[in-house]
């Protein structure tokens, strides 16, 4: 953005408003061009947000149920992602679930059922921070399960999500997508803030060296869904958080068939 435009008379009312202000003094040096990015972002995201209150009305009126499950690498910024998508949204009939590892007992069952106790009642919506898809990269490229538990997941995980989408369930995939330096960077700042170092994992540590095989993995997923039939993640480019946030609203707010019109 030229130094003409960033000053523009537009972006001088941008800057000059309490948002603008904020965005501007909270980092040194000043950054004039993000702290307008910043503007134009909160003031989407708030279009975005109503759009949100109309699905969400739309979904407790017709008694429908939706999963949107999220996906990516370590950092790649699946909980800040939600936490925007429902920060105005009635909590009342979402759920927002980030599974611990399996239970000894757990670890003896179907290896979705404990997955299928989470899926949504008429008029709720889901969001899974990491979903059954643990299996198809974390958990293989961990040692966190056998060769056969994997290729038996992967055999099974189109058919299971037939399943759910046969019953009425509207299923939304969401892969957020991050370089291999972004992580490095936002894994440092993580290590440097001591309100976000509880954040940092055995498999976070591990994840900048074992980054080969996580794509490589992750290419056998997207492969996968590529079956006839499937459904396919969308990926979304998320070095810029801002950026990464709205396209994940868009592609939520477009593959849900939400009456637009509704009144809530």
């Amino acid at each position: 953005m030229e130094e003409e435009t960033i000053f523009s008379e537009e972006n001088l009312k941008k800057l000059n408003s309490k948002k603008g202000l904020l965005a501007l003094f909270r980092r040194e040096p000043l950054n004039y061009e993000k702290a307008i990015r910043f503007v134009d972002y909160e003031k989407s995201l708030k279009k975005y947000q109503v759009e949100l209150i109309k699905l969400q009305t739309w979904v407790i009126k017709n008694n429908k149920r939706v999963i949107v499950i999220f996906e990516g690498r370590d950092a790649a910024g699946k909980g800040g992602a939600i936490r925007r998508v429902t920060e105005k949204m009635n909590p009342r009939h979402l759920q927002i679930i980030a599974l611990p590892k399996p239970t000894e007992v757990e670890k003896t069952q179907w290896y979705f059922q404990r997955y299928v106790s989470e899926l949504p009642q008429a008029g709720g919506i889901v969001f899974f921070d990491r979903s059954w898809y643990n299996r198809a990269v974390v958990e293989p490229v961990n040692g966190f399960c056998t060769d056969e538990e994997y290729q038996t997941f992967m055999k099974q995980v189109n058919n299971f999500e037939s399943m759910i989408t046969e019953s009425g369930i509207i299923l939304v995939k969401i892969y957020m997508s991050i370089s291999k330096n972004e992580q490095a960077k936002r894994f440092a700042e993580i290590k440097g803030n001591p309100l976000k170092q509880w954040k940092m994992t055995k498999v976070d540590e591990d994840a900048q060296r074992l980054w080969d095989v996580y794509t490589d993995y992750k290419k056998r997923m997207f492969l996968n869904t590529k079956k006839k039939g499937a459904i396919r993640f969308k990926v979304i480019r998320a070095n810029r958080k801002t950026t990464a946030r709205v396209g994940v609203i868009e592609h939520i707010l477009n593959n849900v068939p939400y009456d637009k019109n509704i009144e809530v």
